[in-house]
């Protein structure tokens, strides 16, 4: 069956914009390990976890303030919050910061997750009702593929407790990402992940205040720049383009842009933390970035 050209330009339209705006998330997101890191260095695991959206809940309460918006979302919507908060408000949060805690160093963690994409793509198909081409498919499983040899050849052939943690944050971000990109769809980006943090500030508030009165905090610039990244840039602003992007690109399609983020995150790892790597992390990256480049020319 024939195409009428006069519906194509919009659809690469929308989806060159949506790439670009879920690649700019991608990048905010790509620094939330170093930061994390950073952040334990004076913070206990799960005060990083928690504070971090008391930070970002604050602050999205701020800009509904000043934007004179009501500050919950409607009634009917509620279910779909508590999925996204779940997800990537506490999920991955707590299970990323836990996995980092135990030991698992930042290049691991950033190759583990790098498999989000995958997760995202079938979130989106249970939850979304969207349908990709064999293609992309096809792409995405090499990406995920690529991924999972890497990792096992770097824990010795066996899972260990941190890559557990780091499946589940995974498998929380996905969820909260396809829940919060459905609801973009017709809503702005910032208005959706700042209903999500809060209406988790009944919960955040006060587990912070225990946690920081019961754990010890050795302040230093490098803990308090790490909170205050994953707090404002990981849980707030790489949000507004991140959703942005998956609702104008397609959840499954944009959402590959991720697959990017293990290789950003390298580089930030080694910037910052002076983490060392060889040549299969390098040709491990360049696997996955040729499957992005597949997956962005297969049309949901």
């Amino acid at each position: 069956m024939a195409i009428r050209s006069d519906e194509l330009p919009p659809l690469r339209l929308d989806a060159r914009r949506g790439t670009l705006l879920a690649f700019l998330g991608v990048v905010s997101f790509s620094g939330s390990f170093p930061g994390t890191v950073f952040a334990l260095q004076g913070f206990d695991p799960w005060l990083v976890a928690i504070g971090r959206a008391l930070l970002a809940g604050v602050v999205a309460l701020a800009c509904l303030k000043v934007a004179r918006l009501p500050i919950l979302p409607p009634r009917r919507l509620w279910g779909s919050y508590a999925l996204i908060s779940g997800g990537v408000v506490f999920g991955f949060p707590v299970f990323s910061s836990l996995a980092l805690h135990l030991g698992a160093s930042t290049s691991h963690a950033a190759v583990v997750v790098g498999l989000l994409p995958a997760a995202t793509a079938c979130c989106a198909v249970l939850r979304a009702g969207e349908r990709p081409r064999p293609l992309f498919w096809i792409a995405s499983a090499a990406g995920a593929l690529s991924i999972t040899v890497f990792t096992f050849s770097q824990g010795g052939g066996a899972l260990t407790w941190p890559d557990l943690l780091l499946l589940a944050a995974l498998l929380s971000a996905a969820l909260g990402y396809t829940e919060g990109a459905r609801l973009t769809r017709d809503e702005a980006g910032w208005r959706v992940i700042s209903y999500a943090l809060v209406i988790s500030l009944p919960t955040t508030a006060p587990v912070t205040a225990v946690l920081a009165a019961v754990t010890e905090i050795n302040l230093s610039w490098a803990a308090v720049g790490g909170f205050a990244y994953v707090g404002l840039i990981s849980m707030f602003l790489g949000f507004v383009p991140w959703y942005a992007g998956l609702a104008m690109g397609g959840i499954a399609r944009a959402g590959q842009t991720q697959l990017t983020q293990p290789l950003l995150t390298l580089v930030w790892a080694w910037l910052l933390l002076d983490e060392r790597f060889g040549w299969a992390t390098v040709l491990g990256a360049l696997a996955v970035l040729t499957c992005v480049a597949v997956t962005q020319r297969s049309r949901s």
